[in-house]
């Protein structure tokens, strides 16, 4: 499988409660920095935020920008359902330590429009 293979499905599980395969990828020292708000967390805050999101979004199969065996650059886009349908795209940076996700920065940004009209892809195949 490769990262980005292993990174969609474990956060594809993760999304359902499963962090079975997120425990796999992630190095023990991970921390993650959220470029909006200036955030650090660790791997215990990203599954909080993964349960909390649940059925309420719907995120495309990320895509890679970058990638060799220290880094991995992908671009994605989520669908967010509640309280009213809206979406995002976000860019993570992940940094690998022994095969191992090390450090990630996410930076998002909310789009007015829905992207799927705009390029080759429907939602449905990602539900």
């Amino acid at each position: 499988m490769t990262k980005i293979e292993a990174y969609g499905k474990a956060w594809t599980l993760a999304m359902r409660g499963d962090f079975s395969l997120v425990d796999q990828i992630y190095h023990p020292e991970y921390r993650s920095l959220d470029l909006r708000t200036g955030i650090e967390t660790n791997i215990e805050d990203d599954k909080v935020v993964a349960t909390t999101m649940g059925d309420m979004a719907v995120t495309k199969s990320p895509e890679v920008i970058y990638e060799n065996d220290e880094f991995l650059c992908v671009l994605a886009y989520q669908r967010i359902m509640a309280p009213e349908p809206r979406f995002r795209a976000f860019t993570k940076a992940i940094n690998y330590k022994e095969c191992k996700i090390l450090r990630q920065k996410t930076a998002l940004e909310e789009l007015d429009y829905d992207p799927c009209e705009h390029l080759d892809w429907n939602w449905e195949d990602y539900e």
